[in-house]
């Protein structure tokens, strides 16, 4: 039997409400055995002295851009990022060409994870098909093909017919509704914060109202018809607001945030830098400072990545033309433990809650913890090392983000995924895939 021991690391896991010093047993790529002191002959040891011992993160919003856009990232590529970020399993969103509207499609995503991936992946099968928000996807067929959630993400549902039908379905179906939460028509063309900003450097701004009404409208629709909610990238502070109102009032609904929400705001996009542009797009500092107010308080349930690789043919261009979205999977941790703990916003616990437990108690996924008999997920993390953050050192593909050059701390060292080191000292392991 394989058999790996973690010495006397500060083991972290929400869901065992453990925050100590102790030894992980892995037996077989299996959690056999947590305890102040292990001894067993013939085991592999990780000194973890003055280190993070983690559950395997869980990312509920990652962009693959595979199939059909390889040139941007791959699963082989994706998965790598993931991995050296502290990710274990992720969860890839339905936007890709063609897109994840079908059960061929959703079972491609799933063999190819299979064969080339080196983390856990998880698809999300589009709403509608071909996420045009007109039809509904054959959603059950989708689930029994492997898909754990829905979303159209990158588009909204603007019919709210549609989107009433998709949740009273993901009722029956018990899995979310991820809503990008955008009024398309208010948010026409615009490519960044409607303000003082967008205005003076002539370009159109997507007001916070295109995000707001559009989370007022599914909570509404959640409370009148049921159904599992899931508000993808939350961005303003009113959004923050409706989701804390609704959750009082005991309506069924959860919502994310990224990094980059709680990190930056609209000055980002200072001489025209097209890798802060993303959708929604950052905002103000009072918003930032609500989505930390939503994080400290629990109205944000979730941090995501919302990870989401461009080529730099499509960022290294006008500003108006270039594409939204950024890479993240390798900086949310640091950015996290940078932003939120060692600034007290969250304990340290909180937010690994947040990255672990949360995520995939939302999909019902069995992740997110070090309990005996679950599977050996674990990534060991030094806190104390800081970090420059170096775009051309990154796995992923692309190399699109807003933080290259920010000094961050938290240095993954050791990724392990089902048992098996993925990364080692802080470098991926060779292997077959």
């Amino acid at each position: 039997m394989a058999k790996i021991i973690i010495k006397n690391g500060l083991v972290v896991d929400p869901a065992q409400k453990i925050s100590a010093i102790m030894d992980i047993l892995i037996v077989d790529g299996k959690i056999a055995k947590i305890a102040k002191t292990i001894r067993v002959s013939g085991a592999k040891i990780i000194n973890a002295i003055g280190l993070l011992v983690l559950p395997g993160l869980v990312d509920l919003h990652t962009h693959l851009r595979d199939p059909g856009q390889s040139e941007k990232e791959t699963i082989a590529t994706g998965t790598k990022a993931a991995a050296k970020g502290g990710f274990t399993s992720i969860c890839c969103m339905a936007n890709t060409n063609p897109p994840a509207d079908s059960p061929a499609v959703v079972r491609y995503i799933k063999d190819k994870a299979a064969s080339q991936g080196v983390v856990n992946v998880y698809p999300i099968a589009a709403v509608t098909k071909g996420l045009r928000g007109e039809l509904l996807a054959e959603m059950g067929l989708n689930l029994q093909a492997g898909a754990v959630a829905f979303s159209d993400d990158g588009r909204p549902i603007m019919d709210a017919r549609i989107m009433r039908l998709a949740l009273e379905y993901s009722r029956q179906f018990g899995v979310p509704i991820i809503a990008h939460c955008e009024e398309a028509n208010l948010a026409k063309d615009g490519v960044m914060n409607e303000g003082a900003l967008s205005t003076a450097m002539g370009l159109p701004g997507i007001p916070a109202l295109a995000e707001e009404l559009m989370v007022a409208r599914d909570i509404r629709l959640v409370k009148e018809y049921g159904g599992s909610l899931h508000i993808a990238h939350i961005s303003t502070a009113r959004s923050v607001d409706l989701v804390r109102q609704a959750k009082k009032q005991g309506i069924s609904v959860t919502c994310e945030t990224c990094p980059h929400y709680f990190t930056l705001t609209e000055a980002a996009v200072n001489n025209y830098n097209t890798n802060a542009k993303v959708n929604p797009p950052l905002r103000t500092e009072a918003d930032v400072k609500a989505i930390k107010r939503g994080l400290k308080d629990g109205t944000i349930d979730i941090i995501a990545t919302d990870h989401a690789p461009h080529n730099i043919e499509l960022k290294d261009i006008e500003f108006n033309s270039a594409a939204f979205g950024m890479v993240g999977l390798e900086t949310a941790l640091p950015l996290v433990l940078t932003e939120l703990v060692n600034t007290k916003i969250l304990s340290l616990s909180q937010a690994i809650e947040k990255l672990t437990l949360v995520p995939a108690r939302r999909l019902k996924l069995d992740k997110g913890t070090l309990m005996v008999g679950a599977e050996a997920d674990v990534v060991i993390v030094d806190p104390r090392v800081q970090i420059k953050v170096e775009p051309s050192e990154f796995a992923s593909k692309s190399h699109n983000t807003p933080f290259a050059g920010r000094a961050l701390y938290g240095k993954v060292l050791f990724t392990v995924v089902g048992g098996k080191f993925v990364v080692t000292n802080g470098q991926l392991v060779s292997n077959d895939k």
